[in-house]
């Protein structure tokens, strides 16, 4: 970028002028303007049409909800219905494959052995079903 020099009007020594001359800049900014201004009309120029009104409501759909209880026993219970234990894990690849898959809500009873509420974990699992949850009871206040 070439810098002018300041005469000082003696004739004697010239000094560079240090300072930007504004007026390129403001040329070039109302050139700016005026390019925008013109292209913004053209831009925003649509056809108006009128579109019919529909009312969308999102079909939500909720998975399924399996119960697998386990009686202090050991038994299985399946929604209710007592269950071979050869029996859970295709009921459960069944249940996998549905689409959405359905959560397990497994219930244990107190008394049962850790040992077969983990069976039934392990068997879900090895079904493929991803959402499993323990269903249980608040326990009770203690009273004073």
């Amino acid at each position: 970028m070439a810098f002018g020099t300041l005469d000082d009007g003696n004739g004697g020594n010239d000094e560079v002028m240090n300072e930007i001359n504004m007026t390129p800049l403001v040329d070039v900014m109302l050139v700016l303007l005026i390019i925008f201004i013109i292209t913004v009309p053209v831009i925003k120029h649509s056809v108006n049409i009128d579109l019919p009104r529909v009312s969308n409501q999102p079909q939500v759909t909720q998975p399924q909800t399996l119960r697998l209880s386990v009686d202090a026993q050991g038994g299985y219970f399946l929604d209710d219905e007592k269950i071979a234990d050869a029996a859970l894990a295709p009921r459960l690849k069944a249940a996998a494959a549905q689409n959405p898959q359905p959560d397990l809500h497994i219930r244990g009873d107190k008394a049962v052995r850790y040992e077969r509420v983990a069976q039934a974990m392990a068997a879900a699992q090895q079904a493929g079903l991803h959402k499993i949850g323990f269903i249980t009871e608040p326990a009770e206040p203690a009273k004073p």
